[in-house]
């Protein structure tokens, strides 16, 4: 989606980035917003089973409202890039504040799961999206060298809160009950409020601010002629009393030749300002004209460009691959605590809670998995492959799991595999280029949304169908296993020697060179 232009005094003059100082408060608040917005969305496996014993739907039915909280702020990422692009991230952070606030409290007076699936699913879920976008966007415009960095660190804000929040939720839900949990929950999310308000634009103190337009300083093709409403008989006559009273006082003999005169003039006058009328009206017609076919050729070059990242058979089996990832690896977060209580495993047994041990895996999996990236040894597209695959077999492992520890440990494993999320840009990079990662990384994201709101669901209607998560987690498994092999299969070096032989790339195609880095 492609914003309207500014015009050169509404643009801001932005410093460069200083790389600390008022940073580090921007990397806090950022990484505290994350954990606020996401701590109850990512732990709402938690509140999953509450709403099934509360509204007695179908596990499908009800799997719908996590995995739209989770999904729909990807999925509306675009629009969540233009608020932020035209508004700011303080303004927008703050507002998000209210909304992510507003939807949990609004949750529990929830009549029925339908409810839920606005106030909780749409409502928390698009604020999520825009306070993603916003964190991260002030963060990259305050740190340039250190960048990967305070990513880094934000980033984690989400995993631990969903570690805190999944025994937090569990505790408020014993004492006050689930909705008394969500009033509490979402008053804990207002403190977003704050974050927001420290996230101070990087804007040059030199630079001037933008002076509001003032009437008298708009350009002539936008003013309407209000005067044009009148009628020609009506100025003419208007202009003739007066002038005709004036003269006829002092000379009544000439009043009529002054008559005569006084409309010849008034004709010509009226015809020149219909003249100047119709002139402009046709230059702000064909301005209006340009510009919409300046924003359609925008347009079509846009889709083009997809149409040529899509040639790249790396970036097609990467779309495919992070598409079935998320609709395979996304439900252990969401229906772990389920699957326990399934397998009659009581809760005196808990040591921790399952979502709590994937939310601590998922962040030291981020830092590690960020870590080995770093090493030009090491070949980040092999690395992610190497996640997929193996996630793919814990998730086949999860049916053959009957006690606590063996669920617990598979927990954690999936949680360190999750983490992936932190290399994903570095495989973008690589494989479509630096030039077009804002536009393949917004594709790709959009799918990933797509893949977290059908997930959970999807593993739900199978146990609806089945009374067990057997058959659900091998189908999870199966998907993962597929996308991961998609890629390996795109990657390999030999694969990339047939093609190439067989067809050239289009000029403006990147190849992903998988054996530079081996």
């Amino acid at each position: 989606v492609l914003p309207l232009p500014l015009h050169p005094a509404d643009r801001m003059v932005f410093q460069k980035p200083p790389d600390g100082g008022w940073g580090w408060v921007i990397v806090v608040v950022s990484f505290f917003t994350q954990f606020l917005c996401y701590g109850s969305p990512l732990a709402v496996g938690v509140l999953y089973l509450e709403w099934l014993d509360a509204f007695g739907e179908g596990k499908g039915k009800t799997a719908w409202v996590g995995s739209l909280a989770n999904g729909i702020g990807l999925l509306a990422s675009p629009v969540c890039s233009i608020c932020v692009s035209s508004f700011g991230a303080r303004p927008v952070a703050i507002f998000s504040g209210f909304m992510v606030a507003g939807g949990l409290m609004m949750s529990s007076f929830a009549p029925n799961i339908y409810f839920l699936y606005v106030s909780y699913g749409i409502v928390v879920g698009l604020g999520c999206g825009l306070l993603y976008t916003a964190t991260v966007t002030i963060t990259c415009q305050y740190f340039d060298k250190r960048r990967g960095l305070a990513l880094g660190l934000i980033s984690t804000g989400s995993s631990v809160g969903l570690f805190i929040y999944a025994a937090l939720q569990r505790e408020l839900i014993e004492l006050y009950g689930l909705d008394g949990c969500l009033l509490i929950v979402g008053a804990l999310s207002l403190n977003i409020l704050a974050c927001g308000s420290l996230m101070r634009p990087l804007e040059s103190p030199s630079s001037p601010r933008p002076e509001k337009m003032c009437v008298d300083k708009v350009p002539d093709q936008y003013f309407v002629y209000h005067e044009k409403e009148k009628t020609t008989e009506e100025n003419i006559s208007i202009l003739e009393k007066g002038y005709i009273d004036e003269k006829c006082v002092n000379n009544v003999p000439d009043c009529k030749q002054d008559i005569i005169l006084n409309k010849n003039v008034l004709s010509s006058i009226n015809v020149n300002e219909k003249d100047t009328y119709k002139k402009k009206v046709v230059e702000q017609t064909n301005f209006c004209k340009q510009f919409a076919k300046r924003k359609w050729q925008l347009y079509l070059t846009y889709w083009k460009e997809t149409m040529v990242l899509f040639k790249n058979k790396v970036f097609s089996a990467l779309f495919v691959a992070i598409l079935l990832f998320d609709i395979g690896g996304f439900p252990p977060s969401l229906l772990m605590e389920d699957v326990a209580r399934s397998a009659n495993i009581s809760e005196d047994d808990y040591f921790m809670p399952l979502i709590s041990i994937i939310g601590i895996m998922t962040t030291v999996g981020k830092l590690i998995l960020g870590i080995l990236a770093d090493f030009k040894w090491v070949n980040t597209l092999y690395l992610y492959v190497t996640t997929l695959l193996m996630t793919g077999v814990a998730l086949f492992a999860i049916p053959f799991a009957k006690s606590y520890l063996t669920l617990a440990m598979l927990s954690g494993i999936l949680g360190f595999l999750t983490g992936n999320w932190s290399i994903f840009p570095y495989v973008t990079t690589k494989t479509v280029g630096i030039e077009k990662l804002t536009h393949a990384y917004g594709i790709l994201m959009f799918f990933a949304g797509l893949g977290n709101s059908l997930g959970p669901p999807i593993v739900g209607w199978f146990y609806d169908w089945t009374q067990e998560y057997n058959t659900a987690f091998y189908f999870s498994g199966l998907c993962v296993l597929l996308g991961g092999f998609l890629l390996l299969l795109a990657a390999l070096p030999c694969w990339n020697a047939c093609t190439n032989q067989s067809s050239k790339l289009p000029p403006n195609t990147y190849s992903y060179k998988v054996a530079s880095n081996t």
